[in-house]
């Protein structure tokens, strides 16, 4: 491929860096201020420590936080922002590092970061990569040992060093490794630890966590192919965040122009924010939700300053490529009504990824219950954002799974659950202003709660209308916790509840939610055109009746979300297929099999042995969901995929025979 002039000149362009409009001072007196300020914070807490006048806890405290604080010193003294004379520079980076790490020299140290700088993300050159690439359950330790990377980064470049830094290096070791000695001999070790060597890995593990794993996690852009996105700029809570972390939550400034005092990082953003805006600079929110350009100029106007931009996180999709089967502990059960019941479920933390969902998603519970192998889904019923997993389960006449969790299911016992999957709910956007409505009947409500309440903490524009049936006030499930969302958020939550077997109840809403109930609602106080999603869910015949009656007023069949719990079933269609060769690669591996006429691609899969997702068998629950990558089938009914699905090729293999002589099937797509 050729690159013409124009195009590398525009790709210098989108590189160029905005003059930051700040310069080296003669003297930073912000950094005299608080190397003045931690280095007598470490003195009060050693004398405390020495004599008893303080806890240890409170003196390893004062002592961690004067060496956080010493590390900025030592930062900007590597950088040489302190003063435009170097040795001042060098003055009171040699004085910081000391108490920073007492292994490393100040030169040694400042070669090192600002390999960092130019090797960004790059895992094989970069030292900091140790921590912000690092797995999620090794951060503790990476974080307190994280000089150790610096150590056998200078090992490596030792070549490459003066002779008189690696001596004042190994001098600095020598001399630690004495003292810790001396103390261990005169049995003051003790003493030692509380004052340096303690407080000197709290403020490790804080720094490695602040100042390199917050700026540069989950960032695969290096410096050198994208200098606006190899670290990032975290925004909100900014009355708090700056000063806590001594301006480093705009560490993209600080990579973008390392020679700036960290107390310009902020005014530097302000005289450039459009430039940097224009080449696509990474921003985060404090929770780590990411804001394009767009999204970051709508925020700062819907909240009206930068310094109030809300936390929000989005919440994430399973990590689960297919749903998978699990056992997961009980935490509790909890009585809705009579007849139904809330489980917590206790999701162990290295499950926890493959557990996330999204509003309206559903798991599958698997097992032997009264000697009979069943599948069972049920909508997860938590809002997405609660950090919860929870179903709940209503009681059904001769339901050997759902009376066996209403009378004897208790806390501490293990259910096999599938991980999450369906695709009831709808995209939030923080920024949204939508108009929601659902018409739930029963058990409806379980996946639509989830939804709702993920909207209202979400989308704080967005509105929500609720129309609910059950027989009567008792039967209602998650009455109490309506009431409250109610209560929390009265101007954007509207809740009708409708009652079948309440004489008591304003006529208006007594009897069944229908499409009569429909017109006068919409009639009266709902405009149909001004709703933005429709979410169905409850018994077959009346959501069939309320989803026709949308259609039928014209509203786009993508706006209308349709949850049963069971399919009905329909004509047989077995007749007319012919056999045929279906290939599914299921669990990273590719099966090849024959198909019988009229046999479903899942009914295929199961009498192979493999052990495909499934649930429902009737097209409600979307468990079975996979990718039709070559051939054809025929899907007979889909009350699971969204129109967005069925186009982008994916199927219901409980539903799919194949109309063609060869099918491949991808469960893992």
């Amino acid at each position: 491929m050729t690159t013409t002039p124009e195009l590398r000149t525009s790709a210098r362009m989108a590189q160029a860096l905005p003059d930051p409009g700040e310069r080296i001072p003669t003297l930073s007196w912000p950094i005299v201020a608080i190397f003045t300020g931690a280095l007598a914070t470490f003195a009060v807490s050693a004398w405390a420590a020495v004599t008893d006048v303080a806890h240890p806890v409170v003196t390893i405290a004062l002592a961690a936080a004067a060496i956080f604080v010493l590390f900025t010193v030592l930062h900007d003294a590597a950088h040489y922002s302190i003063s435009t004379h170097r040795w001042v520079n060098v003055a009171f980076g040699r004085v910081a590092m000391f108490f920073v790490s007492p292994l490393l020299s100040f030169r040694s140290f400042a070669f090192i970061h600002i390999e960092h700088h130019r090797n960004t993300n790059d895992g094989d050159n970069d030292p900091d990569h140790f921590v912000s690439a690092a797995p999620h359950w090794q951060l503790p330790v990476r974080f307190a040992l994280m000089d150790v990377p610096y150590l056998r980064f200078l090992l490596k470049n030792l070549s490459r060093r003066p002779r008189a830094e690696l001596l004042e290096t190994a001098g600095l070791m020598t001399f630690t490794a004495s003292a810790i000695a001396v103390a261990v001999a005169t049995g003051h070790f003790w003493t030692l630890a509380v004052v340096f060597l303690i407080p000197g890995r709290v403020a490790m593990f804080v720094l490695a966590w602040w100042f390199d794993w917050l700026p540069h996690h989950d960032i695969e852009e290096t410096q050198q192919e994208n200098r606006y996105r190899a670290t990032r700029n975290r925004v909100g809570s900014e009355w708090i965040l700056t000063p806590l972390l001594l301006s480093q939550n705009y560490h993209l400034v600080h990579h973008l122009h390392p020679s700036i005092p960290f107390h310009r990082y902020v005014a530097a953003w302000k005289r450039n924010e459009e430039s940097y805006l224009e080449r696509d600079a990474r921003i985060d929110t404090v929770f780590g939700a990411e804001l394009d350009a767009h999204e970051y100029r709508e925020w700062k106007r819907l909240n009206g300053a930068l310094g109030n931009v809300l936390p929000v996180r989005m919440p994430a999709r399973s990590s689960a490529t297919r749903p998978v089967a699990h056992p997961v502990t009980v935490a509790a059960v909890e009585r809705l009504t009579p007849d139904s019941v809330l489980v917590r479920l206790d999701v162990p933390e290295e499950l926890r990824e493959e557990f996330a969902f999204q509003p309206g998603q559903h798991l599958t519970v698997c097992g032997d219950f009264g000697g009979e192998t069943l599948r069972r889904s049920y909508s997860i019923c938590s809002a997405a954002t609660s950090g919860d997993l929870e179903i709940a389960v209503k009681q059904i006449d001769g339901g050997v799974f759902s009376t066996h969790v209403v009378e004897q299911l208790e806390p501490g016992d293990t259910l096999e659950l599938m991980t999450p999957s369906g695709s009831f709910g709808t995209s939030l956007d923080p920024l949204a202003a939508n108009h929601y409505v659902a018409l739930v009947a029963g058990s409806g409500i379980t996946p639509v709660i989830s939804i709702l309440e993920s909207v209202l903490v979400l989308e704080s524009d967005s509105r929500f209308t609720l129309y609910y049936g059950n027989r009567d006030a008792e039967s209602t499930m998650f009455r109490a916790r309506l009431e409250a969302l109610e209560s929390r958020f009265a101007d954007r939550l509207r809740i009708v509840h409708v009652h079948s077997r309440n004489p008591a109840h304003p006529a208006a809403q007594r009897g069944r939610i229908d499409a009569a109930k429909m017109e006068r609602w919409t009639r009266e106080d709902l405009d149909v055109a001004d709703v933005a999603e429709w979410f169905l869910c409850g018994p077959v015949d009346m959501v069939r009746e309320l989803r026709d009656d949308l259609l039928g007023r014209g509203v786009d069949v993508d706006r209308v979300h349709v949850e049963l719990f069971h399919g009905f079933e329909a004509p047989s269609t077995r007749e007319g297929f012919d056999d045929a060769q279906v290939t599914v690669a299921l669990g990273g591996e590719e099966h090849a099999l024959d198909l019988a006429a009229g046999d479903t691609v899942l009914e295929t899969a199961l009498q192979a042995g493999l052990d495909a997702p499934y649930a429902c068998l009737g097209g409600a629950c979307g468990t079975c969901r996979a990718k039709v990558v070559t051939g054809e089938v025929r899907m007979e009914q889909n009350f699971a995929l969204s129109a967005a699905d069925v186009d982008a090729g994916y199927v219901l293999t409980c539903q799919s025979r194949p109309t063609v002589p060869s099918v491949r099937v991808d469960y893992d797509g």
